[in-house]
Parts: C-alpha cells; structure tokens; sequence
C-alpha cells in the first residue's frame, strides 16, 4: 500500500482503538465494583495499563493477521476485528444482582457512547483539524463498539441484558450458547452483520449529535 499513512494508523491504535477498549473494560469493572463486586479490582484491572487487557489471540493475532490479509491485498477491504482480556465480574456480588447484571452491562457501551461525542467535538476543534480522521475513526469506532456489544449473543453485553430479564431455568439454557458464541458471531460478521448494524449505528450517532 503505497499512500498508506502509517502516522495516522499508529496515531488510531494509540489515541483511539486502546483508550476505547480499554476504558470499555474499566467501565464494567468500576460499575461492579460499585455495586458490591471487588473481583476486577482485586485481580488490578481497574488500570489504564494496556497490558493488564491483553488478550493474546483477541487482541494481537486475530487483528493483525486480519491486517496483514488486507496489507498483502487477501483480503478487498480493512475489517479488523479483536477483543480485550474481559474484566473478570461475579454476579452473585452484585446489590442488585439482576439489575446490577444489566448496570454493569450497559456501562461499557455507555462509555463508548460517551467517547464517540467526546470524538465528534474533538473533530471540529481547531486545533486537532490536522487529525480529524482519527477523530472521525473515533467516532465510528466507538458508535461501532456500543451498538456491538450491545447484540443479545453471548458473551457480548447485550446477552448479560437478556440475561438479567429471563427467568432464571431459560437463563441458563441461553447462556449455554457462549462457548459458541465466538464461533457465531464470527460467522455472522462473514455473513454481512455490520450491514444489518449499520442503520442502528448511525441513529445512535444521530442521537449524541454526529452525522456519520
């Protein structure tokens, strides 16, 4: 890739990929920690230190394998997909515990809602209108990452949403579906689900004022 513009690349991973990833995950542990859980703290995840969210497969070798297929032309467009190390929550702790499940859910997406408009006014500041397009891609990507998470497949936050709502004999069949929950949404990714996502990503961006 010739006019590929590794400045800005690096500049995406540092100020935006990580902090949104990240502060996703920091999100679910503080919220559990608040509502009674201390296992993140516990174990040192409430850090901003990008190694504590590592995790080897999600978040190094499936992105950069899926990077280099599109650098080497395997691959037609850029799709890069991975995962942190999830913070570790146990629910029984939770005060609220149903409720609690959903609050702590939904604080990784809020978050990334929150990043996304912070982004957007960071795109029309003056003084960044050199790196608009990583503000943009930070935009995007946290709309992206809140309306993902946000889809009732485990382990994905949507399903921790479900979960707190069904009764307790059809929770446990449907989070059964997790150990092929990777596998699943994988497929549905090949299949065209940011299509589906899309409309719903950009209603969301309409919402916090973006015009995607």
């Amino acid at each position: 890739m010739d006019h590929f513009n590794w400045l800005n690349f690096i500049l995406m991973l540092v100020i935006v990929v990580a902090p949104s990833i990240i502060l996703h995950e920091i999100a679910h542990g503080l919220s559990a920690f608040w509502l009674g859980d201390p296992t993140a703290k516990m174990q040192g995840r409430l850090t901003l230190n990008p190694i504590k969210h590592i995790d080897p497969i999600g978040s190094l070798l499936v992105p950069g394998l899926l990077f280099l297929a599109w650098y080497f032309k395997l691959t037609g467009s850029l799709m890069l997909f991975g995962w942190a190390k999830p913070v570790p929550v146990n629910f029984r702790n939770l005060r609220p515990q149903r409720l609690g499940m959903a609050l702590v859910a939904v604080a990784g997406p809020l978050t990334n809602i929150a990043l996304a408009f912070i982004f957007s006014r960071a795109y029309i500041w003056p003084p960044l209108r050199a790196y608009s397009e990583v503000c943009a891609w930070g935009v995007l990507l946290n709309l992206t990452l809140a309306v993902f998470n946000m889809v009732p497949l485990p382990p994905l936050d949507g399903s921790r949403v479900v979960t707190s709502m069904l009764p307790i004999k059809l929770a446990y069949y449907y989070n059964r579906l997790e150990g092929f929950g990777i596998i699943i949404i994988i497929l549905l990714l090949n299949l065209g689900m940011f299509r589906l996502l899309s409309p719903i990503i950009e209603q969301v961006g309409l919402w916090i004022g973006v015009q995607l």
